[in-house]
């Protein structure tokens, strides 16, 4: 079956298409038939060597964690109603990026009738990750929530989610592109991060006291100025590290401010755990009260160039991988 590959350690070039044997169904495990797949940034990370004490793959290995597609045989102990269903799997870090993955049994998610694979995949992982954030850090109606990275992937869907919750939404998003579908999903105010005075502007669109829920996407200095528009008292998640880290935020102040702090350990989540999440978000999107936005779909050949339009930073929302 072809895959796409990680070689090597390096830039999108690194990612090429390969042939491998066909997966087999081991026991409570299912073999999937792969529409579409979810990438991530954090892959494209991953693929350059960073993180190998978070992430311990060595190449050669097969990207991918997140899966949509149809269930094609199932191994022992698998209820065999699974067998031709559409499906969305968490399937970890490696696998994903070919035409049949390995999942297992208790990972799976229907895809309702009528939602497309390619919105499916884009909502596996950050579909999940924005609920179970907007779950954890529990936003009421009226207080004010900043999101930083607002038009990427799991950025757009969490402006929708806080609307939903009745919070009013300051989302910061780079470029008039950005700001725009930002906008354009519900946020109440947008910041610009590429035009001068980011934080002031930032403070005044909170209306001066600084945000009861801050949500950073981004990382690095960027969100250390996000947590110092944090209001005493309210709750910051750092999930977040395309700027090469996650924002690192001195306990001890948080503490002293009554900030409560959340990380990357929190969003951990057992495989039936994501799939009941799973079932909620993908009802939510065949309902039409939540969006994926994909900026670009690329077949499972071009992975590469899947990789380097994100690295590029130029699309809006996500992008998928179709096979």
């Amino acid at each position: 079956m072809r895959v796409a590959q990680v070689i090597d350690f390096g830039g999108p070039d690194v990612l090429v298409p390969a042939e491998v044997p066909d997966p087999e169904a081991g026991p409570g495990q299912v073999v999937v038939d792969v529409a579409a797949v979810d990438t991530i940034f954090v892959e494209t990370q991953i693929r350059s060597g960073w993180g190998r004490d978070y992430f311990p793959v060595r190449p050669p290995y097969v990207p991918g964690g997140g899966i949509a597609g149809t269930v094609r045989s199932v191994g022992p102990g698998v209820d065999e109603s699974w067998r031709g269903r559409r499906v969305v799997a968490a399937i970890g870090f490696t696998g994903g990026y070919a035409e049949r993955a390995v999942a297992a049994a208790e990972s799976l998610a229907p895809v309702p009738d009528g939602l497309p694979f390619t919105d499916a995949a884009a909502l596996v992982h950050d579909g999940v990750t924005a609920t179970v954030l907007l779950d954890a850090t529990e936003p009421e109606p009226g207080e004010r929530v900043l999101i930083t990275g607002a038009s990427g992937g799991m950025g757009t869907l969490l402006v929708q989610l806080a609307k939903a919750r009745g919070a009013y939404v300051v989302g910061v998003a780079r470029g008039e592109r950005k700001t725009a579908l930002v906008r354009e999903l519900g946020a109440d105010a947008v910041v610009d991060a590429a035009a001068p005075g980011r934080p002031e502007r930032a403070r005044e669109a909170l209306g001066g006291a600084g945000a009861d829920v801050v949500l950073d996407g981004v990382g690095g200095d960027l969100g250390l100025a996000a947590f110092a528009l944090t209001a005493d008292g309210g709750r910051f998640s750092a999930h977040g590290a395309p700027t090469g880290g996650f924002t690192a935020v001195d306990p001890r102040e948080a503490e002293h401010r009554g900030v409560r702090l959340l990380g990357i350990a929190d969003l951990q989540l057992s495989p039936p755990v994501h799939a009941e999440l799973a079932t909620r978000v993908l009802a939510a999107a065949a309902s039409g009260t939540l969006r994926p936005v994909i900026g670009a779909a690329f077949p499972l050949d071009r992975a590469s160039e899947a990789h380097a339009a994100i690295e590029s930073r130029r699309l809006l929302g996500k992008v998928v991988l179709t096979v």
